[in-house]
């Protein structure tokens, strides 16, 4: 059985229907071909600009936490498993030695909370504010629960202090506030056109 049949089998068994698994299928796929699109080196730091970020928040905000949650858990899991779905077509558990693992472990647990803020602005209707709704959804994953992992893989892969590492992920900042804007504005196109997608 391979790693996507088995979680696949391991989601039907915990209450999915197969509309979900298909979405929670779709959205890792997604993840997965965002993560490829070709990265930015960003000098001597070890991890680059890519658009992984916005991916995970389209699973949160398209998906809810438990589908959303699920959909990044199966990319993290495939890649992992080895396949080359991480950003620079890195795969596998040697992914945990290096810089980047704070930021591959976080990714499901930023679905969460961007998925839990997303189905409370959906579910208030939709209005001019929702898309900013689901901006500040998205800012609150980033910096409350990404860039803490983030800084802890940081100081322990590359020896260094946590003001070092916070000075590693700021270049980060203007380029995850643009991405985190087109998120909000293609989640809210998504809910204006799919208005049951998070309503049950």
């Amino acid at each position: 059985m391979t790693s996507t049949t088995a979680a696949a089998h391991t989601a039907r068994s915990r209450g999915f229907s197969a509309p979900d698994l298909a979405q929670i299928a779709v959205f890792a796929a997604l993840l997965a071909a965002l993560s490829l699109a070709p990265a930015i080196p960003l000098g001597a730091v070890a991890v680059p600009i890519t658009l992984q970020t916005l991916g995970v928040a389209l699973c949160g905000l398209c998906l809810g936490p438990v589908r959303g949650f699920a959909a990044v858990a199966l990319y993290v899991l495939a890649g992992l498993a080895g396949l080359p779905v991480f950003a620079g077509g890195k795969a596998g558990l040697s992914v945990l030695a290096g810089p980047t693992v704070g930021y591959v472990l976080a990714f499901p647990f930023a679905a969460i909370v961007t998925g839990l803020v997303a189905k409370w602005a959906v579910r208030r209707g939709l209005s001019r504010l929702t898309p900013v709704l689901l901006l500040l959804g998205v800012l609150a994953s980033r910096y409350l629960v990404i860039l803490p992992f983030a800084l802890v893989g940081l100081t322990s892969t590359l020896g260094i202090d946590v003001r070092a590492a916070l000075l590693v992920d700021v270049p980060f900042w203007i380029g995850d506030l643009i991405k985190s804007v087109i998120a909000a504005m293609l989640a809210y196109a998504v809910h204006k056109a799919f208005p049951r997608l998070l309503g049950r």
